[in-house]
C-alpha cells in the first residue's frame, strides 16, 4: 500500500508566509495542503510546531570529520558514511552535497592524500542498496594547490551525481588565509604540525600555486562543465577574484571573505553562501567578514552548516528573527539552495513536490528538531 501521512495543526512555512494548516504526504510527494487548526482522523497533531521543507545542505565537511575523527585516526568509509547520513537526517537535512577534496599532494608524506574516488564509489553503492536515509549528491572541492587535480577529476563521470564543483585555492596569504597567524594556529592545531613542518607546508602550497595554479583552475572549470555540475567559487576576497569567477560562469560564491567581494558578487548576480557557524558564533574563526554583517546588508542568499550540521536550522531561525520574517530565514536553507543547484522538485512545501519535511519547534531561539521525513518516509 502507498504510505500516507497527514500532519495537522502546524505552522506551515509556505514560500513567503507562515500559515496554520495541514499537509498530506502520499507516494513520496505532497498531495494536499489545507488551512486551519483541525486534526483529521489518523493525522499527526503537530500542536503548533513549524513544518518546513527538508533542509538542503550544499557544502559540509561533516563526512570528512567522520572519516578522520581524530588527527591521524582513520575510520572505515562505510560506517562513516552511515553515521554522517543519520546525523544529518536528525538535524532536518534531507538533501546533502557531500564535500570531498579532489587534488592531492602525494609528496606530502601522509597528508593530503587521494581519497575522493574511492569514497564516492562507496557512497553511491550504499545509496543504490537503499540504506541511506536522505538524498546525497557529490560536491567536488577542486584543490588548485595540488599535484594531481586533473587526473582525479578525470575519474568522475556524469553518472556520479556530481552536483557542485568548487574552485578552492588555499594558497597562504590570500583568500581564507590572508592572516598567516590565524592559518598557523588552525593548520598546526588540526594536523599536529611542528613549526618546521608548517613552514614547509606553506612553501609547498606557494610553489604549487605558482607552477600549476592557472592550469588547474582552467581544468576545474572544464571538468565541472563536463560533469554537468554547478560551478562555485570559494573565499573570494577581492573584486578581481569575483570578476574572474564571473568570467568562468560561476553563479555560487561560497563564503566571500570581505564586504567588497560580497558587493561584487551581488553586482554579478552570483548567489552568496555563508557558514552557519559564523552566524551562530557571531563571527568568522578565520577573521573574515561576519555573516551577520552580510545579512544586515541584504547580501546573504544561502546558509551552509559547513562543519556543524545542527547549526543549519538554528542559523535559519536566527536569520528569521533578525529579518523579522521566519519564511525568509528558512528559505536560505531550503528554496534558495535548491534554486542555486537546479533542484526543482524540492525546497518548498507545494503540491507535487518531494515530501521532504522537517517538524521543529523553538525554545528560546534554539531549534528543536522533532520529526523528519524524506520522500514521505520518517527518517528521524
Amino acid at each position: 500500500m502507498t504510505q500516507e501521512t497527514i500532519l495537522a495543526n502546524a505552522k506551515l512555512i509556505l514560500g513567503a508566509e507562515v500559515v496554520t494548516g495541514s499537509l498530506r504526504m502520499r507516494g513520496g510527494v505532497l498531495t494536499d495542503i489545507d488551512m486551519g487548526t483541525s486534526v483529521p482522523k489518523g493525522a499527526v497533531d503537530c500542536a503548533g510546531d513549524f513544518l518546513a521543507p527538508g533542509l538542503i545542505e550544499l557544502h559540509t565537511d561533516n563526512l570528512e570529520r567522520h572519516m578522520l575523527p581524530r588527527p591521524k585516526v582513520e575510520w572505515p568509509h562505510a560506517p562513516a558514511i552511515l553515521a554522517h547520513d543519520r546525523e544529518l537526517a536528525g538535524c532536518g537535512i534531507t538533501t546533502v552535497f557531500d564535500a570531498m577534496r579532489v587534488g592531492s599532494i602525494p609528496t606530502s608524506k601522509g597528508r593530503y592524500l587521494k581519497y575522493a574516488r574511492a569514497l564516492a564509489t562507496e557512497l553511491l553503492a550504499l545509496r543504490s542498496r537503499g540504506v541511506l536515509k536522505i538524498s546525497h549528491y557529490l560536491h567536488l572541492r577542486a584543490e588548485i594547490c595540488s599535484e594531481t587535480l586533473p587526473a582525479e577529476l578525470a575519474e568522475f563521470t556524469a553518472d556520479d551525481r556530481v552536483g557542485i564543483v568548487s574552485l578552492m585555492d588555499h594558497t597562504p596569504g590570500q583568500r581564507q588565509f590572508r592572516d598567516l597567524a590565524k592559518m598557523k594556529t588552525y593548520v598546526m592545531g588540526k594536523n599536529g604540525l611542528t613549526e618546521t613542518e608548517f613552514e614547509s607546508h606553506i612553501a609547498t602550497l606557494r610553489e604549487l600555486q605558482a607552477r600549476l595554479g592557472s592550469s588547474h583552475e582552467t581544468v576545474a572549470v572544464t571538468e565541472g562543465l563536463r560533469l554537468g555540475a554547478v560551478l562555485a567559487s570559494h573565499d573570494d576576497t577581492t573584486t578581481q577574484q569575483v570578476a574572474t569567477s564571473a568570467a568562468h560562469g560561476i553563479k555560487l560564491a561560497e563564503f566571500p571573505t570581505t564586504i567588497e567581494a560580497a558587493q561584487a558578487c551581488c553586482a554579478q548576480n552570483i548567489a552568496i553562501m555563508v557558514g552557519a557557524p559564523n552566524l551562530v558564533r557571531g563571527g568568522s574563526h578565520s577573521g573574515n567578514v561576519a555573516a551577520q554583517d552580510l545579512a544586515d546588508r541584504d547580501m546573504l542568499d544561502i546558509v551552509s552548516s559547513d562543519y556543524v550540521p545542527a547549526a543549519l536550522l538554528l542559523s535559519a531561525i536566527q536569520l528569521g528573527d533578525l529579518w523579522g520574517n521566519m519564511a525568509r530565514g528558512i528559505a536560505t536553507v531550503t528554496a534558495n539552495p535548491a534554486r542555486s543547484v537546479g533542484l526543482t522538485d524540492r525546497g518548498v512545501l507545494a503540491l507535487g513536490k518531494r515530501a521532504d519535511v522537517v517538524r521543529f519547534s523553538c525554545i528560546d531561539g534554539v531549534a528543536v528538531t522533532n520529526q523528519v521525513w524524506s520522500q514521505g518516509v520518517q527518517v528521524a
